[in-house]
């Protein structure tokens, strides 16, 4: 495999005061350009940490991440984050959180009127462009995600890092963003990286899915490839032999390491 993302042995400890708690231990995973992972576990075992070392929010204590051969050690907008809580500013429109994004990545090499064609052309995308004139307060929970993705395409990244990005909504509004993420991601070849504690959603958006054990000192346990067609059907995947095969490896790599939470 050819890497375009790779992390590479990487440590991630902090300190507070006398004491060190080790959360992640020689991580290693080589991406490929437009690959969409997942990253699965029980809690507390670092996803989120993995995912804030990838987007350059935090520091390694050792190893490092190459996105195209280069170290990254600071946030880009060739990484892109999407959070469970959408982070859209509340005083500014749905157009106006995602011209922002747009502005300040694109200031020097877009014009005005190209600007704000990217603007309404990645509404478009995420099927928002009807409410580009209303404030968060006024539309759902999956209406304001929408707009956090739309704003995260926009910047163009080389990798977009998705933390949890459903895990607050209903199940009905959940399944319609994953199969719109899983649309999107197939028409724009997008690379991807997820952090999700549902096995289903796992199984369906993923080509690979990063298994990882329980903390302190977390390390990937188990790399499980879905090699199922795309573009894949909800309602087919119910059915479908690899499909439940991989779906039934997640659940008893989780299962497992569950016993070792409650023996220890």
């Amino acid at each position: 495999m050819t890497a375009y993302l790779q992390i590479d042995h990487v440590d991630k400890s902090f300190k507070r005061g006398s004491t060190t708690s080790e959360v992640l231990k020689d991580i290693t995973l080589t991406i490929a350009r437009g690959e969409f992972v997942s990253i699965i576990g029980h809690s507390g075992c670092g996803k989120s940490t993995l995912l804030n070392i990838v987007a350059g929010l935090l520091p390694v204590t050792s190893g490092a991440v190459l996105l195209e051969g280069k170290e990254v050690n600071e946030p880009g907008p060739d990484r892109a984050v999407v959070f469970q809580n959408h982070s859209l500013l509340p005083w500014l429109t749905v157009y106006d959180n995602v011209r922002m994004g747009v502005d300040k990545v694109f200031s020097r090499t877009k014009s005005r009127a190209e600007r704000d064609a990217w603007t309404l052309h990645n509404l478009d995308l995420v099927q928002m462009t009807h409410a580009k004139d209303k404030r968060p307060s006024e539309i759902s929970g999956g209406m304001k995600q929408r707009v956090g993705i739309a704003r995260a395409l926009a910047m163009e990244p080389k990798v977009l890092l998705l933390d949890e990005p459903f895990g607050a909504l209903d199940a009905l509004t959940r399944a319609h963003l994953q199969d719109s993420v899983m649309s999107l991601q197939q028409k724009l070849g997008n690379t991807v990286l997820m952090i999700t504690h549902d096995v289903d959603e796992a199984v369906l958006l993923s080509d690979r899915i990063v298994m990882m054990t329980n903390g302190p000192s977390a390390r990937i346990g188990e790399l499980l490839d879905v090699p199922l067609p795309r573009p894949r059907k909800r309602l087919e995947m119910a059915t479908n032999a690899t499909y439940l095969k991989c779906r039934q490896r997640v659940l008893e790599f989780l299962y497992e390491r569950h016993h070792f939470v409650e023996a220890a």
